[in-house]
């Protein structure tokens, strides 16, 4: 069995690939139990969470994720969210693998909105906004500029130098990155509009996205947090990661189905459906479409299987 650091993780898996991939993935579906959760007391501070996420397919591989999650380890100097991945031979249990889980799901959750993009957002889309400045962002902007000819990309912050020290360290050929702190010039202006933040209420306003505008909201991973608010709703077209999750987990979707902005019957459909062609996509240039994800262990288990594929261990 080998163990894979987050470097080779990231060098690797490069977001074209990991996008053809997933898009195989969710075409072929895979068997996804549940996801294990876990609280585990703590004798002196806020209680950690224990998290498994299991996925596999008949005949080829079989992997498990777990994360934990201790809020209290920033005063020890230690990541909130730590995590490993263990890909397994389905047809006989052999480990194959150890996989830096952050990394794994950095690239992955980049990936699978850069899939959806590649159903939503427009051919020509130029101009893209990231909306927030931690780990994803990065992951993100890469992804988005592998399936689309972006030409600008505008990195806003709730702190400024965040956004400009992300900003400086990016470098994409053919690709103008920038910091500002005008968000609702940026986003009025922008083809893709993208959202990593753990923000409990809407950073993002409807009312600013121009039409043909495609909202991507990856942050926002509980019912009680949100990124966009409910006219970006109303304006848009909506799709989610997976029918089975998102509206129960991610507040952009469960907020507004539970206010009456957004009827279940009015989600147009999710990535496995995009990908087996059994829903539409963009259906005009001048369209706005909404795209929420919570994740799913199928994208884990596509990761690991394309790393482990070239890293020859699969």
């Amino acid at each position: 069995m080998r163990r894979i650091d987050a470097a080779t993780v990231r060098q690797e898996l490069d977001p074209a690939s990991l996008v053809d991939a997933l898009a195989a993935g969710f075409r072929q579906g895979a068997e996804v139990p549940p996801r294990h959760h876990h609280t585990i007391a703590h004798p002196a501070g806020a209680a950690g969470t224990l998290l498994l996420m299991p996925a596999w397919q008949v005949g080829g591989y079989l992997g498990v994720k777990v994360v934990t999650v201790f809020p209290g380890n920033g005063a020890l100097a230690l990541p909130a969210v730590m995590g490993i991945y263990l890909l397994s031979d389905a047809t006989n249990g052999t480990p194959r693998a150890l996989i830096d889980g952050p990394m794994l799901t950095l690239r992955r959750t980049a990936a699978a909105s850069a899939l959806a993009a590649r159903f939503l957002a427009r051919a020509d889309a130029r101009r893209m906004v990231m909306v927030g400045t931690g780990a994803l962002a990065p992951h993100l902007i890469e992804a988005h500029a592998a399936i689309r000819p972006l030409q600008e990309v505008a990195i806003w912050g709730r702190d400024p130098a965040k956004a400009r020290a992300l900003a400086a360290s990016l470098a994409l050929p053919g690709i103008n990155i920038t910091a500002t702190e005008d968000l609702p010039g940026a986003a009025a202006a922008a083809d893709l509009v993208s959202c990593a933040t753990l923000s409990q209420t809407p950073v993002v306003q409807g009312a600013w996205l121009k039409p043909g505008a495609h909202l991507d909201l990856v942050g926002a991973f509980t019912p009680q947090m949100r990124e966009a608010d409910d006219e970006a709703v109303r304006r848009s077209r909506v799709y989610v990661d997976t029918l089975a999750a998102c509206p129960r987990e991610g507040g952009d979707i469960a907020q507004p189905l539970a206010n009456g902005t957004l009827t279940a019957d009015a989600i147009q459909g999710d990535l496995f459906q995009l990908c087996r062609g059994e829903v539409q996509g963009r259906r005009s240039p001048s369209e706005i479409t909404f795209f929420k994800s919570v994740g799913h262990a199928l994208e884990d288990l596509v990761a690991a299987v394309l790393l482990g594929e070239r890293c020859k261990v699969c």
